[in-house]
């Protein structure tokens, strides 16, 4: 068997790069969400609203500047195949690639080293980490940056299983409807059921990575997901707030198996700028 080496430079340098690439302009899914709602909305408030962030899209790509003032918490995904071995130091790589490209983008440094007491790292390290390691030889990297206004809306619930699955629903529903205009709507609402409370919580951000629009392999969930997208965009927030037929761009569900007395549910909530960008080393 033989053994692929990938250099922790490589690592640093596409983070870095997908730090920038993520946050200056949206992935097709969603971009075309975006620009589909604006055509689908009726409301004239709603329509101007959805317009104006048509705009700021044209805007972004024209200039090169971010979509969005808030460039995030850089989260980090990162798949290594078990016949790779790196050359370096991963974490301090990963790290090193997100200084690197918030600094040479212009990029907002968001990030305080201590939760309580703040002060900013000027640099918006550390990055959000979560490894995987899997088969093969390649490593894949995806670079969420996730903005706090819609991060901030996010809840988690250790629902009973007596709760069942509307107790599942009505949360997911209750969350959105909690967060009103403060996360930026149109929204983009991830959702993990199962697993352990940590576990959770991990399913709803993998959900948001997803393609906006795409469906769970099981019936069940894809026909929850549909259903829950119809009841949240019944609630008639709108984009920003200001009412229409669009809260929700896209919702997708991620499950894990978890114990018998037990049933989280956790709701990561994302706004209209859901930004991702991936690459395969």
């Amino acid at each position: 068997m033989s053994i692929k080496n990938i250099s922790a430079e490589l690592i640093r340098d596409t983070v870095a790069r997908l730090c920038i690439e993520a946050n200056k302009k949206l992935s097709p899914d969603m971009e075309s969400a975006v620009r589909a709602s604006f055509e689908n909305e009726k409301w004239g408030i709603a329509k101007a609203t959805l317009g104006t962030i048509c705009e700021n899209l044209d805007v972004a790509e024209k200039t090169g500047l971010p979509i969005c003032q808030d460039t995030g918490m850089a989260c980090v995904f990162i798949e290594i195949g078990q016949d790779v071995h790196i050359d370096g130091d991963y974490e301090a790589a990963v790290n090193e690639g997100v200084a690197k490209g918030y600094t040479e983008g212009y990029l907002r440094k968001s990030v305080v080293r201590d939760p309580i007491r703040r002060g900013n790292t000027g640099d918006n390290t550390p990055a959000v980490l979560n490894t995987r390691i899997v088969s093969g030889d390649k490593i894949k990297i995806t670079v969420a940056p996730k903005g706090f206004g819609s991060e901030n809306m996010s809840r988690i619930g250790m629902l009973k299983p007596s709760d069942g699955e509307n107790g599942v629903k009505d949360f997911v529903v209750e969350t959105v409807k909690l967060a009103g205009s403060n996360p930026c709507p149109p929204i983009v609402v991830g959702v993990g059921i199962g697993g352990t409370f940590d576990r959770a919580a991990l399913l709803a951000k993998q959900a948001l990575l997803r393609p906006v629009g795409s469906h769970h392999e099981d019936k069940y969930y894809a026909d929850m997901e549909t259903e829950l997208l119809d009841r949240i965009n019944a609630l008639g927030i709108g984009p920003q707030g200001f009412g229409g037929k669009t809260t929700a761009l896209g919702l997708q569900i991620e499950t894990y198996p978890t114990h018998i007395a037990g049933m989280p549910v956790a709701v990561n909530i994302s706004c209209h700028v859901t930004r991702h960008k991936e690459a395969v080393l």
